[in-house]
């Protein structure tokens, strides 16, 4: 039987629970509380998704960058915003053939990025042991699977 949110239900009312409010609810907290660290060193999730990808691509464009990064992207327009920030900062550069690539500023700031975005990691992952995670992780895989397997 399909209950009401509740975000108060007790233990043995969660087999109950809608999926849906639960998962939203922890992408919200998790991704408000990342936003809210990065915002204090002054960069954005989506700067950071650039960097990494700037720095793995191998002399990407802004248009492939944009397209790589679709899919996490709350709009269509950050990344491409993100890369403007990027190249005004001076973290990235655009050569003539319009590749990005990180400058040693950007390889600076991605590395404070990366000790923050891993202390948040931590933090969002204190009480949970690894096999928990990867059970939850295989749960939601499966769901997603049931749902878009059709």
């Amino acid at each position: 039987m399909q209950a009401t949110a509740d975000p108060f239900a007790a233990e043995e009312a969660l087999a109950a629970q809608p999926i849906g409010y639960w998962s939203g609810a922890l992408h919200k907290a998790v991704v408000n509380h990342l936003r809210d660290a990065m915002a204090g060193i002054d960069v954005t999730q989506p700067q950071w998704w650039t960097l990494t990808r700037v720095d793995l691509g191998g002399g990407l464009t802004r248009e492939e960058v944009t397209a790589q990064l679709a899919d996490v992207a709350d709009t269509p327009y950050d990344v491409p915003r993100a890369v403007d920030q990027l190249l005004a900062r001076g973290w990235v550069t655009v050569d003539e053939g319009g590749r990005l690539s990180l400058t040693g500023a950007g390889r600076d700031g991605q590395a404070r990025i990366k000790e923050l975005v891993t202390g948040v990691r931590v933090r969002v992952h204190e009480g949970v042991s690894d096999e928990e995670y990867v059970a939850a992780l295989r749960v939601m895989r499966r769901m997603i699977g049931n749902v878009t397997a059709r």
